[in-house]
């Protein structure tokens, strides 16, 4: 039987070696979108993730924000604590003992040239400047729920702190005929001002001295006021308690997308 063309084409094609490359065929199969961008986005070209990974999808839009559990336990045991202190001294309770041991130790135990300087750290005047400076620059750098958020929590503390003043009516340590002296609005101006200061900045900066700077000066304002015998400790502590969840929540408004930080920064 003879062999025709087409016989002779098909057993040169299965005898050949290796299979040849077609270029240009899958190509031509490829499916096209009607909006004209590709069916798929190439790993290489996707955006990276808040994390800086390449290659992975962008985060899912409009997926709202928790507060961590951690951060929310915090909160609760700082109030927990202030509602118990505040208890005593409603009560004229145990702890209250040991606190007018600690202050009578303490009181006029350095020059009052000294304690009163360190008390003028908690003065509005002198603290307020610092938040607003603090406010502002975050506010113009991008950060402006964080900057709402230190500004909020300032303006609640004469709301917190004068209702209680009146309601415990505690009396001083050298002036017991007076009374308003828990909890200690200097230190609550003091902390809620130097410390939000320290977290808005502390984002752009990438370092430590903000956050130490702010406690040198809130813990300059507390033993300055206990020692010059305007405050009992329980007066300084608690007003730390209850500054801590406003403390809390500026950090949590404060927090950045790092390509903002960088973006900003750069």
């Amino acid at each position: 039987m003879s062999e025709t063309p087409r016989s002779r084409e098909t057993e040169g094609d299965t005898s050949a070696g290796l299979p040849q490359r077609r270029t240009g065929h899958a190509f031509a199969h490829t499916p096209h979108r009607s909006d004209g961008r590709p069916p798929q986005t190439p790993r290489g070209v996707r955006q990276p993730d808040p994390g800086g990974r390449p290659g992975t999808i962008p985060p899912v839009p409009g997926r709202p924000a928790t507060l961590p559990k951690a951060v929310a336990v915090r909160a609760a045991l700082c109030l927990t604590a202030f509602a118990l202190i505040t208890w005593q001294v409603l009560v004229s309770g145990p702890l209250l003992f040991p606190d007018a041991r600690l202050s009578r130790a303490l009181v006029r135990s350095v020059p009052d040239a000294v304690t009163e300087r360190l008390s003028d750290l908690g003065n509005v005047p002198v603290a307020l400047p610092v938040l607003v400076l603090a406010v502002v620059y975050a506010a113009r750098r991008g950060n402006r729920r964080g900057a709402a958020a230190a500004a909020l929590a300032m303006a609640l503390v004469p709301v917190l702190v004068v209702p209680l003043k009146e309601w415990t009516a505690r009396p001083g340590p050298l002036e017991p005929w007076a009374a308003g002296y828990y909890p200690s609005g200097h230190t609550a101006t003091a902390a809620v001002a130097y410390l939000g200061a320290a977290l808005l900045i502390a984002p752009y900066t990438r370092r430590a001295w903000p956050t130490a700077v702010a406690l040198v000066l809130t813990g300059a304002t507390a033993v300055g006021l206990v020692l010059r015998g305007w405050h009992w400790p329980l007066d300084v502590l608690a007003s730390l308690l209850v500054c801590a969840p406003l403390l809390m929540a500026v950090r949590w408004f404060s927090r950045l997308h790092p390509r903002s930080i960088r973006r900003s920064s750069g």
